[in-house]
């Protein structure tokens, strides 16, 4: 797969009022940049000084303007069009890089081209020692959909002491810190901007991985996630994009009769999950599960639509059998946690 800058590297920032964040975080990006990398900032249309802040301290980074809060994914869709590097790094604005954080990911890369998409380890920003909420030491999902990772299994954080410090085939990477072929980004159809924000990048990674390519996470590169910037981790309305975007990736990218039942027993399980807010008093936590059902009820024609037209993406790149069973747990992680009691990653494998 050709670009037009080979052996270049683009590392995009989406911004939205995350001035004190660009402030904090964006030395870090500076300084450890990649050879041949340019560091640009895409503002989904902030209304503080975001941008001014950037043009007087940040010179180096280039802007891209978006004009508007577009959310995550189409965000990055549309900062990304324009851009013509072979590989580019989706990072979040909350993100400390360290020193060679991305020379493993970009060697391996290089010299592999059956993978289409990596992260590195990503640590807790607040304690080092830890792994982050948002991807960790790399991604896996349940026979049911339910994501977890590498040094988190729901909110259950290990601290980080190298037991997963091998590099591995995951099922996702994170979009904190997403590295990926730029040509393939476009190609495969990008991530789905109705998602707007959470569970974009699973979703992104199951479509590269139905095309042939395989998600690896290299632990020899660290970041440190803050985490929390943009929707606090308990927000009703990041109940609501997860538990709909849930079911949009398990519509769109399940195959057969898998499709049906795993959506049957997730809507089982969501009500489940329901029961469990109210009895914790969060009753607008149950109002966004409701809500998430309902909008996905509505969306069977254009959810089919779209799940056509990135099934001919995929044709179009692709380079192999597809990669679904590789980190993907055969079992039901909720029952795994909640009824055996197993709470590390170590203990499922």
């Amino acid at each position: 797969m050709s670009s037009s800058k080979p052996g270049t590297t683009a590392v995009v920032i989406l911004n939205y009022n995350g001035r004190e964040h660009l402030r904090t975080f964006l030395p870090s990006v500076i300084q450890h940049r990649p050879p041949n990398g340019q560091i640009y900032v895409a503002d989904n249309g902030s209304t503080d000084d975001s941008q001014a802040l950037l043009a007087a301290d940040f010179p180096e980074v280039r802007i891209l303007p978006l004009g508007q809060n577009w959310g995550f994914a189409e965000g990055y869709n549309r900062a990304l069009a324009g851009l013509a590097e072979e590989f580019v790094v989706l990072l979040n604005s909350d993100v400390e890089v360290s020193a060679n954080w991305l020379a493993p990911i970009l060697a391996a890369m290089r010299e592999d081209d059956s993978i289409g998409a990596a992260q590195p380890k990503i640590l807790a920003h607040r304690d080092k020692s830890s792994f982050e909420y948002a991807g960790a030491a790399g991604g896996w999902i349940d026979r049911h959909g339910y994501p977890f990772c590498r040094g988190r299994i729901f909110d259950h954080l290990e601290k980080d002491e190298g037991q997963y410090d091998d590099p591995q085939e995951v099922f996702w990477a994170s979009g904190c810190a997403l590295v990926i072929r730029g040509a393939l980004y476009r190609q495969i159809g990008g991530l789905d901007g109705d998602y707007f924000a959470h569970m974009e990048e699973i979703d992104l990674c199951w479509r590269i991985k139905k095309a042939g390519y395989r998600i690896v996470v290299f632990p020899q590169s660290v970041v440190y996630h803050l985490g929390g910037g943009t929707l606090q981790y308990n927000s009703p309305n990041k109940a609501y994009l997860n538990f709909r975007n849930s079911l949009y990736t398990l519509f769109k990218n399940e195959e057969g009769a898998a499709r049906w039942w795993r959506i049957f027993i997730r809507l089982f399980l969501d009500g489940v999950a329901g029961i469990r807010f109210v009895t914790q008093g969060k009753f607008a936590h149950l109002l966004a599960i409701v809500r998430a059902h309902w909008t996905f009820f509505f969306r069977f024609g254009p959810l089919q639509q779209r799940r056509e037209w990135e099934r001919q993406r995929m044709e179009a790149v692709r380079r192999g059998p597809a990669r679904v069973r590789t980190g993907r747990y055969a079992g039901s992680i909720l029952w795994t946690y909640f009824v055996r009691g197993i709470k590390t990653f170590k203990q499922l494998v």
